[in-house]
């Protein structure tokens, strides 16, 4: 084994850009005959002022460098461009599925149906890839920065990315500047794409969630990511509050008028196994339509293998002319794991759309999903949903989901001319 040496300062003053360039040239000019400067003193004196001319050069370019933040100064070791890179966290999925739907659909499109509303076809659902930094430190005394960006591919990506109609926006789920603003304890400070602070389950589906399909709530009573800022602050251990303003309800990265969103969330956690966020929000969504409501979610570990959550949701759609129209859910999910390696997952939900107005004729985006609307002669109906999973773990980082799930509404024909039907299928996730 070669034995290891502490470094010259000579060494040590070659990993600092500047001075290799000054290194290189040095070593270019010395490349003529020894020689020649032994039989002409004056021609190694003239060489020897070039030189320290050019160390005085560099030394000034370095000072400038080190000013703009080009370069570390030395009393920021640790902003070294080594070290920044060293503290990038990777992270993602790539994730897989095929489901059968036993309505048949006519045109392939499972009706309110996700993720697999292509019926009988194999699907590339996800392929997720998330840049971040550390978070910025809580803390009232200094500054600190963060990033985190998330890019999503794949066929459920046009759900996801509300961006994706967007050009430069096709891939980003989210992508934000975080700041610690030192106020108090720490002020937490988010602007860019943000996700939502609505639902339960996470859009990221079974990479996340105990089921694979995405549950009604997340779409029909939920929002996708959207540009806006977002303050929170943390008064205790058990109580934090968030407060959001962005384009609108549904406007995602760009905005199309004038009206902005206000979301504001109470985070409680009443003790360590147990959690519940009280969430309101309202604008308006356009020049004619104002969205506003509420949602509570929540979970608590029962024991360190058997697991709950809920979620309960109120919206208000009210158009500047005619009546508004309400829309409620309620869900609550209960997993429990045998084993390290198999859990199973139970997921029930309710929608009660009385006005009409917050399921009927909404179609997922997509080229894929064209048709995918609920479609009924009713003006008012309900859906009911259970979902039962098998979570399997045979390997480190892959997860595969075989699941059952029943459907019912009373739109009549809403599910695909029908007002039942069963899918089955399963689902797998390999997360890095």
């Amino acid at each position: 084994m070669r034995k290891k040496t502490k470094p010259t300062p000579f060494k040590r003053s070659l990993s600092n850009p500047v001075r290799i360039g000054a290194c290189l040239g040095g070593a270019l000019l010395a490349a003529g005959p020894i020689t020649a400067l032994a039989q002409d003193p004056g021609r190694f004196e003239k060489l020897e002022q070039e030189n320290q001319d050019l160390r005085k050069r560099l030394d000034a370019l370095e000072t400038v460098a080190k000013k703009e933040g080009i370069l570390p100064s030395a009393a920021d070791s640790s902003a070294t461009p080594i070290k920044a890179l060293s503290e990038i966290t990777v992270s993602g999925f790539v994730q897989a599925s095929y489901f059968y739907n036993f309505t048949e659909p006519s045109d392939r499109k499972g009706n309110g149906y996700l993720w697999n509303t292509t019926h009988n076809s194999f699907s590339l659902n996800k392929v997720k890839l998330t840049l971040a930094s550390p978070a910025a430190e809580r803390s009232g005394d200094t500054w600190g920065a963060g990033y985190r960006a998330s890019l999503i591919w794949g066929e459920d990506s046009p759900v996801l990315n509300t961006g994706s109609p967007t050009a430069g926006f096709e891939a980003v789920r989210e992508a934000y500047v975080e700041l610690n603003a030192p106020i108090g304890t720490g002020l937490n400070i988010k602007a860019g794409q943000l996700i939502s602070l609505l639902n339960w389950e996470s859009g990221d589906g079974g990479a996340a969630n105990p089921n694979f399909s995405q549950g009604y709530q997340w779409f029909f009573t939920g929002n996708g990511p959207a540009a806006g800022v977002q303050a929170g602050y943390t008064f205790t251990d058990w109580l934090d509050v968030k407060v959001r303003v962005q384009n609108g309800m549904y406007a995602g990265p760009i905005d199309g008028n004038n009206g902005k969103t206000v979301i504001g969330s109470i985070g409680i956690k009443p003790c360590s196994k147990a959690w519940m966020n009280l969430i309101g929000f309202g604008g308006d969504e356009s020049t004619t339509m104002s969205v506003k409501g509420g949602s509570v979610i929540g979970g608590m570990d029962i024991t360190e293998q058997f697991h709950t959550g809920f979620e309960f949701d109120y919206f208000v759609f009210d158009p500047s002319v005619g009546a508004s129209a309400d829309l409620w859910s309620a869900g609550g999910w209960a997993w429990y794991d045998f084993t390290p390696k198999v859990g199973l997952a139970l997921r029930g939900e309710y929608l009660d759309d009385k006005d009409g107005g917050g399921i009927k004729g909404i179609a997922f985006p997509g080229a894929s999903r064209v048709g995918s609307a609920v479609t009924s002669p009713d003006a008012d109906g309900d859906i009911a949903s259970v979902a039962l999973t098998l979570n399997w773990r045979p390997a480190p980082n892959v997860k595969i989901q075989p699941e059952i799930r029943y459907d019912h509404t009373t739109y009549t024909g809403g599910f695909d001319g029908k007002k039942d039907r069963v899918v089955v299928g399963v689902g797998v996730t390999y997360l890095y």
